[in-house]
């Protein structure tokens, strides 16, 4: 019979999570997660397999909790799709501090995806999934005239992205939430 497990797999997912965030995938070692989980090396791998497991569930659980919060914000009909679009740029600019800087899924983009498509694919569809919803609330917002009909949705979609990304690396980089928040308004003004 199995031994059953003595821990919770989604709090250790969360703890992999943000050492990944803060580190990185090669930069996370072994012993760094079993520092973060609370696990012991063999815990980890009779739960996981391997560190591209536990990085893979990592990385889906930061993507449905960045990318969902996102898609809520984008779908609350109780504000206006500008109201909207400016809360998804200065969320990325006023980031929790109890959070790592930067994001995990644009690092991953630079540091994971060139060599592994199973990862690639992962983040492709992350961002298919922001892509269409910001291009559904820009075209709700062209539709009502608050956005100007004339440009282009999809563009702007990619925009607002790679803004926000920006702005996470950025902020890793160091500046200030007062220069974040200045590329966010910027943002908005050329939306």
């Amino acid at each position: 019979m199995a031994r059953p497990r003595m821990f919770e797999e989604g709090r250790a997912v969360e703890a992999a999570m943000r050492a990944f965030w803060t580190s990185g995938y090669d930069g996370t070692s072994t012993a760094e997660l079993c520092e973060a989980t609370g696990l012991g090396r063999s815990s980890i791998y009779n739960a996981f397999a391997s560190k591209h497991e536990l990085f893979e569930k990592a990385l889906a659980r930061y993507m449905e909790i960045k990318t969902g919060g996102l898609i809520e914000t984008l779908e609350d009909t109780g504000r206006t799709v500008r109201e909207r679009l400016r809360a998804v740029l200065e969320s990325a600019a006023e980031a929790d501090d109890a959070e790592p800087l930067g994001c995990l899924v644009v690092n991953s983009m630079v540091e994971v995806a060139p060599r592994d498509p199973g990862i690639a694919e992962m983040l492709e569809r992350d961002k298919r999934r922001r892509l269409d919803a910001l291009r559904a609330a820009i075209e709700t917002g062209m539709s009502s005239g608050e956005i100007d009909a004339g440009k282009d949705a999809a563009v702007l979609a990619e925009f607002v992205t790679a803004t926000v990304g920006g702005i996470r690396v950025a902020a890793r980089g160091g500046a200030g939430r007062a220069t974040l928040l200045a590329v966010a308004a910027t943002a908005m003004d050329a939306i």
